[in-house]
């Protein structure tokens, strides 16, 4: 048998039907615990990150199928996927686990990640005049928790950082992607409801603001 005989041997030998596929997936996301990249488990499967992320897409349809009982669920990210629980069992796993307390997020941290989810990346000041108060401690408690990171400047005067929601907050709310968040709709005085989307003109929006933030400072 010649090199590439053998090389074609070593593939077929190596290569997984879906069903199997979806075991490894599962065995390899319920070890880690945590997100594992499509890039990692493509390694693993011998496939492309794309192959794999269609491929954990097609399973999450049959595993996160509600006529199936189960405690978990299989949840996707951009650029990877997570074994994660069903919300609805938090107060048993707490019991379990001899959990007495915390994992909630305040109503402060849920306006903030509100203002951010809708509108990032954005800047702290800009969180700050929509919720009309101070946001520096909520902010930097959400960075700890990593619900949101710095992921670059504005271009505005004095270069203030801007923020983004992460992959634990998809996760933490269950959501695949950021396009999954309910839609925002406001009244209008006709009593009609309107959509709100965010548009272009976002980042001037908070450019005007931290300018206007630059000149009341200067003005003290």
């Amino acid at each position: 048998m010649d090199n590439k005989q053998l090389s074609l041997t070593e593939d077929n030998e190596t290569a997984y039907s879906p069903e199997e596929m979806y075991a490894v997936i599962e065995a390899c996301l319920f070890a880690a615990g945590h997100p594992l990249t499509y890039s990692r488990l493509g390694e693993v499967l011998n496939i492309s990150p794309a192959e794999c992320a269609d491929t954990v897409e097609k399973m999450a349809v049959t595993y996160n199928n509600g006529d199936i009982p189960r405690g978990i669920i299989l949840v996707r990210f951009p650029d990877s996927c997570q074994l994660c629980t069903k919300e609805q069992y938090g107060a048993e796993i707490k019991t379990a686990l001899g959990i007495k307390r915390g994992g909630n997020l305040s109503q402060s941290l849920l306006e903030v990640l509100a203002v951010i989810a809708y509108n990032q990346p954005t800047t702290r000041s800009f969180v700050d005049t929509v919720r009309g108060v101070d946001s520096s401690y909520a902010m930097s408690s959400l960075v700890d928790k990593n619900m949101i990171e710095a992921c670059g400047k504005l271009d505005a005067p004095g270069r203030p950082t801007l923020y983004r929601t992460t992959n634990d907050f998809l996760r933490v709310f269950g959501l695949s992607e950021l396009g999954e968040l309910p839609t925002v709709t406001v009244g209008s005085d006709s009593g009609e409801t309107i959509e709100v989307s965010l548009d272009s003109v976002q980042l001037e929006m908070m450019a005007e603001t931290e300018e206007n933030a630059e000149t009341e400072s200067s003005e003290v």
